[in-house]
């Protein structure tokens, strides 16, 4: 696990340089493993993170892909807000209608998260893989989800 630096800013990382060739900055991608815990049932989902940048100094983050589950296999996508917080290393997420999510950090003060969506509890956990990658983990318990959803993102244009 790389430990960002204090100075570390979160924002410009997830925008970085446009590595050589088509690839544009801000652009990754992620492979997710999904464990339904309470069954047993597995599935994954592969796909594209786009970061850009929002008038307000944040950053609109617009996932697309395809998504692998024993009763369904097509597109899935998804999008929210990360808006600045009170320190450079860190960005506070909202759904795309404005509700708050979560805090994202890599720092190891902040970098645990969790957001109640009743009746169940997701806890995340960031970790900085490099400045070319990250990855990230919502560990989903209550009486209606017992799931395990572990997130890999590689810049595109880089090596994993």
């Amino acid at each position: 696990m790389n430990v960002p630096a204090p100075e570390f800013h979160l924002r410009a990382y997830l925008l970085g340089p446009a590595p050589a060739g088509p690839a544009a900055a801000g652009t990754w991608t992620v492979e997710r493993h999904l464990l339904d815990r309470a069954t047993g049932t597995r599935g994954t989902f592969t796909g594209v993170v786009r970061f850009s940048p929002t008038d307000d100094g944040g950053l609109a983050l617009r996932e697309e892909g395809t998504i692998r589950w024993p009763a369904f296999t097509g597109p899935a996508s998804r999008e929210y807000i990360l808006k600045t917080a009170d320190r450079p290393d860190a960005l506070d997420v909202f759904f795309a209608d404005g509700r708050p999510f979560h805090r994202m950090s890599f720092s190891p003060q902040a970098n645990l998260d969790q957001h109640w969506c009743d009746p169940d509890t997701y806890r995340v956990s960031y970790t900085c893989g490099g400045p070319d990658a990250f990855s990230y983990t919502w560990d989903v318990t209550g009486p209606r989800k017992d799931l395990l959803l572990s997130s890999a993102l590689h810049r595109l244009g880089s090596k994993p």
